[in-house]
């Protein structure tokens, strides 16, 4: 094929599905001719613009896809209110070495202590630093589509679904109550990532009351014994966040308020 039939690079570009190289060889190549670069240089120079536009675009569908909460990142995490013991783990937890090793992360602690938070922080750090898989629910949101799919006779698949997640979070595990059916499944859930890939599990409920949950002695130890074998246990103590943050905004209020006699005209 003669040269003035080849397809233009702009076609080419788009056929290849090279959105990054189509929009930026041009300028590219007179940065190439005015800076005297080899053709190594310049091929070297388009591919990576064209690498980082795909790791862009693969980072916001894993962001999308996750359901992360927005606003609950590192750089909002109150990290001088966390016990130093806990600031140890966020740092091991943000290394990513707990997803290879498919251990869990189970996070405890009463309401308001900032769980929720945490493990929605290290989640996105991690699917931003290493690019791996992330997905946020809440157990019942968990629990009722494990129902749907066993209805429709596609757990199996539903399960294998959630698998290409390299961590799911779990949010307030034991904040509502199951009945044998959605406990059942929760148990199929947990059962199927043992020993193969990583849950995060957030809960007000302290070990000994898990049975509110399973409902039956012999399921909750099962249960507790295959989240437990390989885990990183987190303990958040202290003062509620929250109602110190109450406590803080009704302060400032009281110091805006006018004085009697002023203000009002």
């Amino acid at each position: 094929m003669s040269r003035s039939s080849s397809p233009p690079i702009d076609t080419l570009t788009r056929t290849l599905r090279l959105p990054g190289i189509g929009r930026e060889y041009i300028r590219m190549a007179d940065l190439a001719t005015s800076e005297h670069w080899s053709y190594e240089q310049y091929l070297h120079r388009i591919l990576e613009i064209e690498a980082a536009e795909r790791q862009s675009r693969r980072t916001q569908r894993l962001l999308k896809a996750s359901r992360l909460p927005e606003g609950k990142s590192l750089a909002t995490l109150e990290k001088a209110h966390l016990a130093p013991v806990v600031r140890t783990q966020l740092t091991r937890l943000l290394e990513g070495s707990f997803l290879r090793k498919a251990e869990n992360v189970l996070v405890f602690g009463l309401p308001g202590r900032g769980k929720t938070h945490l493990v929605a922080a290290v989640g996105r750090e991690l699917l931003m630093r290493l690019g791996v898989a992330i997905l946020f629910t809440s157990t019942f949101g968990l629990v009722q589509q494990l129902l749907r799919a066993k209805s429709e006779l596609r757990l199996e698949q539903y399960l294998a679904k959630l698998d290409r997640f390299e961590a799911i979070i779990i949010d307030d595990i034991g904040y509502v109550q199951q009945n044998r059916e959605e406990m059942e499944v929760l148990f199929t859930f947990l059962a199927d990532r043992y020993e193969r890939k990583s849950l995060m599990i957030t809960s007000n409920l302290v070990f000994s009351q898990w049975d509110r949950i399973f409902k039956d002695p012999m399921t909750t130890a099962a249960a507790i014994d295959r989240l437990v074998h390989h885990s990183i246990i987190v303990e958040l103590t202290g003062e509620s966040y929250r109602m110190e943050h109450a406590g803080l905004e009704a302060e400032n209020r009281k110091k805006v308020r006018p004085k009697r006699g002023q203000g009002r005209s």
